[in-house]
């Protein structure tokens, strides 16, 4: 099975409006679109239902690659906590885009993947996180792109395309 592209990179981050002003400032990358409160309605944790994590995000493009940053404003248990207590901000994940989740979330099982992390978020479409003893430290993202997910992606990448600095960050909802 193709995966197709890395679509995203995503970032865990202690500060987000720090690391929003940094990207767009420093390296140029924006607009950000920024959704302070993010809906999670169903979340799974290490194979086990879990309360959903408060968390922030933020998005924004550097050409064709979607850069993503994640602040959990809550201790719940998520990757991305294990990922701060483990060795701090960073790089967290890389992400493949789908509007086949089923069919390439089964494809990575079968290749032995364990997801570490699921959910849904709002209407948006699903997402998973996956881990692979062959690659410790590194996790892959399947994201469904249905439910208007794909279209805000779309506005994301447009708005990019040519920002000339104004109105570095967008509140979404």
């Amino acid at each position: 099975m193709k995966f197709g592209p890395i679509r995203q990179v995503a970032y865990v981050v202690q500060d987000i409006e720090r690391a929003m002003a940094h990207w767009s400032h420093a390296l140029g990358v924006g607009p950000w679109f920024y959704k302070e409160h993010i809906a999670i309605s169903t979340f799974r944790y290490r194979g086990r239902n879990s309360a959903p994590p408060k968390v922030s995000i933020a998005f924004a493009n550097s050409g064709d690659l979607q850069v993503e940053l994640i602040q959990q404003r809550d201790d719940k248990p998520s990757m991305y906590q294990d990922f701060l207590r483990r060795q701090g901000e960073g790089a967290q994940h890389l992400a493949f885009w789908t509007y086949e989740y089923d069919a390439l979330v089964s494809h990575f099982l079968s290749l032995g993947y364990v997801e570490g992390h699921a959910g849904q978020i709002g209407q948006r479409g699903r997402f998973a996180y996956f881990e692979h003893a062959d690659l410790c430290g590194n996790v892959i993202e399947v994201s469904e792109q249905t439910g208007g997910k794909a279209e805000f992606f779309r506005e994301i990448a447009q708005a990019a395309v040519g920002w000339n600095g104004e109105e570095p960050i967008r509140r979404v909802g």
